[in-house]
């Protein structure tokens, strides 16, 4: 997606990411060795089509008003549901998963978020990485993110989203990522009709379930989350990415908005190692 007034930026981000990656493709992977501590019970051959996947999610250092693309025209559907999570920070800063991640130095990837942190230009809000064996037709479900910093009084942090994997000839990662702010100019609350007012006839449609579940306008990218707050927060949508990319094996993959992006990596185990 082109965004008038930012393409030269973009295009220098790309530029340093490039030479850090090609950096860490010269002395971090050989200073790797291939971990032998599989999650795999002792003796277990090791499964067909079996990766490690690894996944570090970024946010870029720059000021909302730095960003010219206008996305609160954009409509956002709802979350998706799902009861598989990659990374979920909580209020109180735990973070949930439901995967089993390797530690974090031990990724192939660890070493240029480093290099990404130490260059001052972006933060890490996710580093992660599991092995699971990706076979032919395999139709991932889809895996939720939530990182960055808290929002309070909206239920929800900075960035979330989900990311997918499947599997038809080819690995193939999809990323859909929301990247959230404070509105600006937040649009007036609808009033709420009084009770007695209300027809006995009349339906109303279900709330959210929780304070995950912001709904979005017909028009407008604004959302309220549901909160106990009399007045909830309005939100409004700096940057998303909306992508689908083919991996392949042993690449540094790379999917960008102006504001976030995620670097993809994928190493297929093979039984003599």
């Amino acid at each position: 997606m082109q965004i008038d007034g930012i393409r030269w930026y973009r295009n220098a981000t790309r530029a340093i990411l490039a030479a850090l990656l090609l950096t860490f493709a010269v002395t971090g992977a050989a200073q790797q060795p291939e971990r032998a501590s599989l999650p795999l019970p002792p003796g277990e051959p090791i499964p067909e089509d079996y990766y490690r996947a690894e996944f570090v999610i970024l946010e870029r250092i720059i000021e909302p008003e730095a960003v010219n693309e206008k996305m609160s025209e954009q409509t956002v559907a709802p979350p998706t549901e799902t009861d598989e999570v990659l990374w979920s920070v909580l209020e109180d800063g735990t973070t949930e998963t439901t995967l089993e991640l390797v530690p974090r130095e031990e990724l192939h990837l660890a070493s240029a978020a480093r290099r990404l942190e130490r260059s001052g230009k972006y933060r890490v809000l996710v580093s992660a990485g599991w092995y699971e064996a990706f076979p032919p037709d395999y139709k991932g479900t889809p895996l939720r993110v939530s990182a960055g910093d808290w929002i309070p009084g909206a239920g929800i942090r900075e960035v979330e989203g989900y990311i997918t994997i499947d599997r038809q000839r080819y690995l193939h990662v999809g990323v859909h990522l929301n990247h959230w702010q404070l509105a600006d100019d937040p649009q007036p609350a609808l009033e709420e009709p009084e009770t007695a007012e209300i027809p006995a006839t009349a339906t109303e449609e279900p709330a959210p379930e929780n304070a995950n579940q912001a709904t979005a306008s017909a028009g407008s990218a604004v959302v309220r989350a549901d909160t106990l707050s009399a007045e909830p927060v309005p939100l409004e949508l700096l940057t998303w990415i909306r992508e689908t990319r083919r991996m392949r094996s042993e690449e540094v993959h790379f999917l960008d908005s102006p504001t976030i992006g995620v670097l993809v990596f994928f190493k297929k185990i093979e039984a003599a190692e």
